[in-house]
């Protein structure tokens, strides 16, 4: 067991799953349900966000998932326009924070400190929770049920319910599966590391 790339990356992983899974909640809340905030998702505590299975799945299989914010489609204002609001303000806080996250790092550079002890590995975890960050932004994009990506499609094309709910039975075990593949057979099919490369050299 590799408990130093455990070390590096949990910081990265329980951050970006409770800013992500704390954005769905608040932008819920702003759009006018109540639903996450009585549930007590409406904040940063990690507990209330981190799935166990999920997060062990992060951790030693490189995919996995964080309780879903819940919301009430009836207490929303504009439905097709709020469901999809909504599903984006995960991947978008994820992206904030990649972000905001390189901006640490070249200040270290920045003001040169010295990169042993504490500082180097300040910067490895920053590094990796940047990437993991990043990497959560493109993969919760895809169109694929039950991603965030798919709630932003289904909303944009207007699809009926019905139609939505056969997709969703389908795209969880399509979904594992191409990752499955991915992992087992050392075959790209979808590109998240090399997008997240491109995106930590064009921020960095």
């Amino acid at each position: 067991m590799d408990w130093q790339r455990i070390f590096y990356s949990l910081p990265g992983v329980l951050l970006g799953l409770t800013v992500h899974e704390f954005c769905h909640a608040l932008c819920a809340w702003k759009l006018g349900d109540n639903t996450a905030r009585d549930q007590g998702r409406l904040t940063l505590n990690p507990f209330k966000h981190i799935d166990i299975i999920g997060l062990l799945f992060i951790i030693f299989a490189g995919f996995g998932w964080a309780k879903p914010v819940q919301f009430a489609p009836e207490n929303l204002r504009n439905l097709r326009r709020d469901k999809a609001l909504i599903a984006a303000a995960g991947p978008l806080s994820n992206l904030v924070l990649g972000i905001l996250l390189i901006f640490i790092i070249k200040a270290m550079f920045y003001f040169n400190l010295e990169f042993d002890g504490f500082i180097e590995n300040l910067f490895y975890v920053l590094y990796v929770a940047a990437s993991i960050n990043f990497g959560l932004f493109i993969f919760n994009l895809l169109p694929i049920p039950p991603l965030d990506g798919s709630h932003i499609v289904f909303s944009g094309f207007n699809i009926d319910i019905e139609t939505e709910i056969k997709i969703r039975k389908i795209g969880l075990p399509v979904l594992f599966l191409i990752l499955i593949i991915q992992n087992q057979m050392n075959i790209t099919i979808i590109p998240i590391g090399k997008m997240v490369r491109f995106m930590i050299d064009f921020f960095l």
